[in-house]
């Protein structure tokens, strides 16, 4: 964990330096292959819980035909007028847990060499008079606070491993409870970590898939973690970082800038240190938003509507929440609240258009200007035509460049996160006692720094070298840098 000084022109910004990204995985190993936990939470939260709870006209990879009507358009998701909650629940389970397994184990060629699953049907999991009573115990009911399958069920302890039988109870109390307390929600919703109902749901439906495959199931708590990539931190670390921004927020207030800190909670004590400060990076001089350097956006102009240039582009990779959009001093498109009904129409209406069809038309060599009143955020986007388009490397139809993207892949792993590293290997790098300037974005990681501080204590006794050297190592993980003896020179090197 680590508290970082943001402040404009002294300091690099938060876009300075490359975002990791989530690890995805196949759509087949998700629907019909899974091995890990990890592929079960993503089945049941962005496939179960989407399906029932979401947007019913996005794509979904789940099979929705029955085996009593294969012919049928029908969806089976679709709850019937004459079915009470019980029973849709109930068919709910028997399909999603039971006939689709029994359709993937119909590929004999699937599971030459795998272990093939097993189908769960309700009457496997949970008696019938069970089933019956499922959440109706007078002595859990919560009438004042948030809907819990758990508090209806008796369950306690989100850290308890639930069997198959209390993972059934759960999957059907918390179905029911949404279409009981949350009806007006649903076909809006979208799995929120800190949404109770969802979190018990989701980890239900994985649980129960994981058993059907021969994964072992996982807590609530773990499976929090995973659906929600958190790294469950310890309250001690929270309160120690706590009171290092509110020392950094005195120093921004009194404009104390030369002596702002970026500074590292170690997990583990070095040189009988837990608290690491360094001096803050410089700002990165090819980051879009320190520098006044234009993007440029490779995109076809003919056919690109404004709504894709600013859903994949402005929002998705520039960060902007309510963007402003500008051809040179026309006003093309704005985004958010005391807009005018007119306005919100005629910009709703240049959201369908097509670059070259809006009012002031985006042509090749246009400049656009973009801007986030919100964050304080501005940037030029130069328009480059481009007819084609590789939809394997380029799936958006357009590529930004200029604009500092992933490049760490970031892969959740059973509630773990890390990093896999770039191609960058210390092995690259000459170990000499060579004075080396760390330029504005290059960074290393602590253990890192500790090492090669070892490794150069240990050439300086050799060659006694007196002055004070560094190596630095491009990477894009949590960074330390030292500071030089003189903090004026600005230069970010290897601490004495």
């Amino acid at each position: 964990m680590q508290v970082t000084v943001h402040v404009k022109g002294k300091t690099e910004c938060y876009e300075c330096q490359p975002k990791p990204v989530p690890k995805s995985y196949p759509v087949c190993t998700i629907t019909s292959t899974p091995s890990k936990f990890v592929h079960c939470i993503v089945w049941a939260k962005d496939l179960l819980f989407a399906k029932l709870f979401g947007d019913k006209n996005q794509d979904n990879d789940l099979n929705v035909r029955s085996n009593d009507d294969i012919s049928s358009k029908t969806d089976v998701f679709e709850r019937n007028v004459d079915e009470d909650l019980p029973q849709y629940a109930q068919r709910i389970y028997d399909h999603v847990f039971g006939y689709n397994i029994e359709t993937a184990l119909a590929n004999e060629e699937t599971w030459k060499n795998r272990k093939k699953p097993y189908p769960i049907y309700i009457r496997d999991a949970l008696p019938e008079d069970a089933v019956q009573r499922n959440g109706s115990s007078r002595d859990h009911k919560n009438e004042e606070h948030e809907p819990s399958a758990m508090v209806s069920l008796g369950l306690r302890n989100p850290q308890e491993i639930w069997s198959l039988a209390d993972n059934s109870r759960v999957f059907l109390e918390a179905l029911k409870l949404f279409f009981e307390k949350r009806e007006k929600e649903i076909g809006n919703l979208i799995f929120d970590k800190d949404d109770q109902l969802a979190v018990e749901f989701v980890t239900a439906a994985a649980n129960i898939r994981a058993s059907s495959f021969g994964i072992p199931p996982h807590s609530l708590f773990e499976a929090k973690g995973v659906a929600g990539n958190i790294v469950h931190a310890v309250a001690t670390t929270n309160a120690i970082i706590a009171g290092l921004i509110v020392i950094e927020a005195i120093k921004v207030l009194k404009g104390d800038y030369q002596n702002y800190r970026m500074t590292y909670c170690l997990e583990q004590p070095s040189r009988k240190m837990l608290l690491m400060p360094v001096e803050p990076f410089e700002p990165n001089k090819s980051c879009y938003v320190c520098s006044e350097t234009p993007l440029i956006l490779e995109v076809n102009t003919k056919t690109t509507k404004l709504r894709e240039v600013i859903d994949k582009v402005i929002k998705s990779k520039l960060g902007m929440n309510l963007p402003l959009v500008m051809v040179g001093a026309t006003l093309v498109f704005e985004d958010g609240e005391g807009l005018e009904p007119d306005e919100a129409a005629n910009y709703a209406l240049n959201l369908e258009k097509v670059l070259v069809e809006l009012p002031a038309p985006v042509v090749n060599d246009t400049k656009l200007t973009v801007e986030d009143f919100q964050q304080e955020l501005k940037c030029s986007i130069n328009i480059k035509h481009r007819d084609e388009f590789d939809e394997e490397k380029e799936p958006d139809g357009m590529v930004l460049a200029g604009w500092s993207g992933p490049v760490d892949k970031q892969v959740t792993s059973n509630g773990d996160k890390r990093s896999v590293p770039s191609s960058s290997s210390a092995d690259d790098v000459d170990s000499t006692a060579e004075d080396l300037s760390v330029k504005p974005g290059m960074k290393r990681k602590l253990n890192e720094i500790l090492e090669s501080q070892e490794n150069f204590d240990a050439l300086q006794n050799k060659s006694d070298v007196g002055s004070s050297s560094a190596q630095v190592v491009e990477d894009d993980d949590d960074d330390i840098v030292m500071l030089d003896e003189d903090p004026k020179q600005g230069k970010k090197k290897r601490l004495q």
